[in-house]
């Protein structure tokens, strides 16, 4: 009798301990899931949209960011600038109020992620903003020459070639 006694007091024990392994992970993974929608899916989302936490996914739009210290105002567009269907994609204003500037890697192009709510007023409220690197491999344009990276010195014969006639560079 005393082992049957036992045998249930290990088995409980081990439900319990089993289950509440089981909660953990399930609230975990509820709890880890990124879900966002496109701006084409916002546009479909009626009056869910208004009501929703929501986070936003597009291509920061060329020369629409405006920055007054962590305030940032900017365009979502649907597709790459570089894109054909660009001049077809859906645009969204975005206005970022959080306590940190956006981040570096926040450039025209860069794929964004913005989270908050959608406004009446037709423009999203985000309060987290996240970026990835803009497009450094976009395609050429035809007859265009390679540009130099932003960040490098001219040596001193490109310098030199590129010097008006009859002026001295550094190294002559």
């Amino acid at each position: 009798m005393k082992s049957s006694r036992n045998t249930w007091r290990i088995g409980i024990a081990a439900a319990i301990i089993v289950g509440t392994i089981g909660w953990l992970a399930y609230t975990g993974y509820g709890a880890s899931k990124s879900y966002y929608v496109t701006i084409a899916e916002l546009g479909g989302m009626g009056d869910k949209a208004y009501h929703s936490q929501l986070r936003v996914e597009g291509f920061v739009q060329p020369g629409s960011i405006v920055q007054d210290g962590t305030h940032v105002t900017f365009v979502l567009n649907e597709f790459e600038s570089h894109s054909p269907k660009a001049v077809s994609g859906r645009l969204l204003k975005v206005s970022y109020r959080g306590s940190e500037p956006p981040p570096d890697t926040f450039k025209d192009d860069a794929q964004a992620l913005a989270e908050g709510t959608y406004g009446h007023d037709g423009v999203f409220h985000a309060t987290a903003l996240q970026a990835k690197c803009a497009s450094k491999y976009a395609p050429a344009q035809p007859g265009a020459r390679p540009q130099a990276p932003a960040n490098s010195k001219p040596t001193s014969a490109s310098a030199a070639q590129t010097a008006p006639a009859g002026t001295q560079t550094a190294g002559n």
